[in-house]
């Protein structure tokens, strides 16, 4: 199934830190476009050792793209706990006073005051916030890997679904472009012969009347030369049979591509590159102002693929 490199997932679990208390575990899953894996992981402490398993999950799915894990937690004030403000400011509920770093904060702010007596003393807050005063349920280590890894992988399996619900509408927009090019292809190829047979009478009739010029001269190298150059010229502009030949090779291998399985984004890069290079080629063979047209179109068409080939895997 076809991919798209952007995508979003997200997914929660809970995680006990004892005493009764629950922490709610968000991980976050985001991609996009980048030529190769790169992957990223922003989580908090409690949850880094499970980085290396969702590495290794993410590499044995993905191939392409700069993805993003990230993860945050909350204590669950509706399971019998109440966290008050955010995580640096007073804990009153879930939180247990320290006795030892109370008296040695208490024995500070006394031997602070001596030295500056007019300095305030400590508020209520500022005691709660003091490193070590609260000590909070932190959960065991094991639980934190364990929650982090499991809505790392539900949130990564989101992620993957909706790269293949964007990748499946690239899809059929690459489908549609690609049909209006054969179309163009279509179109134009059978008029070949006759824009050919029009250029080629002209020819005859440049070439008939530098003969007639030459004849009043007294030599005819350079009438030799004249035709020379006008027949090369000639030659190379006829053969564009290879270019429209290649050009519907090309456009059953991007059909095949988009029906298939697996990342398509590289081949269908270089599928880019080959029909703008017949394109380009077909161009500089025109015989005709509509060949030229034609060419344009198709070049037209080609850029607005690439740019969304650029978003598949």
């Amino acid at each position: 199934m076809i991919s798209s490199m952007t995508g979003y997932g997200s997914a929660s679990r809970q995680v006990s830190l004892g005493a009764g208390v629950v922490a709610d575990l968000q991980v976050e899953c985001r991609a996009v476009n980048s030529r190769f894996l790169d992957l990223g992981f922003r989580l908090p402490d409690e949850c880094r050792g499970a980085e290396p398993v969702l590495r290794e999950i993410a590499a044995q799915q993905l191939s392409r793209g700069k993805v993003e894990f990230r993860a945050a937690w909350r204590v669950n004030t509706t399971a019998g706990a109440a966290k008050v403000g955010t995580q640096n400011q007073a804990h009153s509920i879930l939180g247990a006073l320290n006795p030892e770093r109370l008296d040695a904060l208490h024995s500070l702010q006394e031997k602070t005051q001596i030295v500056f007596p007019k300095a305030e003393a400590l508020r209520i807050a500022d005691i709660l916030r003091w490193p070590g005063i609260v000590s909070e349920p932190r959960g065991e280590e094991a639980g934190w890997i364990a929650a982090t890894v499991e809505a790392g992988r539900a949130a990564l399996e989101a992620l993957m679904d909706s790269r293949h619900a964007e990748g499946q509408a690239l899809a059929a927009v690459l489908t549609d472009i690609t049909n209006k090019m054969r179309v163009i292809v279509k179109t134009i190829e059978p008029r070949v012969p006759e824009y050919v047979a029009q250029y080629q009478a002209k020819l005859t009739e440049r070439l008939a009347e530098a003969l007639a010029s030459q004849e009043q001269s007294k030599g005819g190298t350079e009438l030799m030369e004249r035709i020379r150059q006008e027949v090369v010229l000639y030659a190379v502009r006829i053969d564009v049979a290879e270019e429209f030949a290649r050009l519907k090779t090309h456009f059953q291998a991007v059909e095949k591509a988009l029906t298939g399985n697996g990342p398509v984004g590289k081949r269908l890069d270089f599928l880019m590159q080959e029909l703008n290079r017949e394109a380009n080629t077909l161009s500089s063979k025109s015989v005709s102002e509509e060949c030229t047209q034609a060419a344009l179109e198709l070049k037209l068409l080609i850029e607005q693929m690439r740019e969304q080939v650029q978003n598949l895997e």
